[in-house]
């Protein structure tokens, strides 16, 4: 009798099996500056930093989901901008771009 082998999914973002260099770039710039701007938005005296990521994973989070091609890089993108947004928000609440 065969034996069958289930396999896990790779955790990839290129689920159609094509790559996606620039999309998959913008999905880690927002990725990184998303987690930036929501870990130093719990700071007050770092809101310049918070709200400058924030500001610039909003932006290459918009951008991203202008060009994105997966479902996948999509919800990475929509995670990553939320928390970008996030730490906009409180950064700005807290003195705002230029202190």
């Amino acid at each position: 009798m065969a034996q069958s082998i289930h396999r896990f999914p790779a955790l990839t973002l290129n689920t159609d099996g094509h790559r996606h260099p620039r999309e998959n770039a913008l999905v880690g710039v927002t990725a990184v500056l998303g987690l930036l701007a929501f870990t130093t938005s719990f700071f007050h005296g770092l809101h310049l930093l918070s709200s400058w990521s924030g500001l610039f994973g909003v932006v290459t989070g918009l951008w991203g989901q202008f060009v994105s091609v997966t479902t996948a890089e999509r919800f990475v993108l929509i995670v990553s901008l939320v928390a970008s947004a996030f730490g906009l928000y409180l950064g700005l609440a807290r003195g705002g771009l230029w202190g």
